[in-house]
């Protein structure tokens, strides 16, 4: 965010060279000078946020390779971390008499989960994932919500379960237009 707001993302997008001030221009030596100055500034900053392991190992490091060198050390972390929450959501199933509440939550939360991992996907994901879960007494909603083609938030699908839930444990189940 630093680097965003001060307009310095180029020190990690390109390595730091040395240069040889005989051979160089004056323009050249200033964006140098600049590069150096922002770089340090740069690595002082990630280096401070990190965690104390982190900071030993990092210390040295120009900005280019500190975050070339922590994508290839989290990147595939993150990679294994984001299949096995896309797993556990695809696993996730409401049981019959289960509430609906809990398992919207528990589905809300591997969806931002997903989230933070920088998981890419589009808005009627978190919802098809939801209506898949959900047992066959459900089946007459799921039809009714598909044939509308209503376009819902996670929240408002929430809501509308809620409702058939209610009317289930009434021994009814209402018809419900989405």
């Amino acid at each position: 965010m630093t680097l965003r707001y001060e307009n310095k993302e180029y020190v990690i997008e390109k390595p730091l060279h040395e240069i040889d001030e005989t051979t160089t221009t004056p323009e050249e030596i200033a964006f140098y000078n600049n590069y150096h100055h922002d770089a340090a500034k740069f690595a002082c900053i990630k280096v401070a946020t990190m965690a104390p392991k982190l900071q030993k190992f990092y210390e040295d490091y120009w900005p280019y390779d500190m975050c070339l060198d922590l994508a290839e050390k989290f990147h595939t972390k993150s990679i294994q971390e984001c299949y096995e929450v896309v797993n556990s959501l695809i696993l996730c199933k409401l049981k019959e008499g289960d509430s609906i509440c809990a398992h919207v939550q528990r589905m809300q939360r591997y969806v931002d989960h997903m989230k933070k991992l920088n998981a890419s996907f589009d808005k009627e994901f978190p919802i098809e994932m939801v209506l898949k879960s959900l047992p066959p007494t459900y089946d007459k909603f799921i039809l009714t919500y598909h044939l509308n083609n209503t376009k819902t938030t996670l929240t408002q699908l929430y809501n509308l379960l809620q409702t058939v839930e209610s009317g289930m444990k009434k021994n009814h189940v209402p018809f419900v237009t989405c």
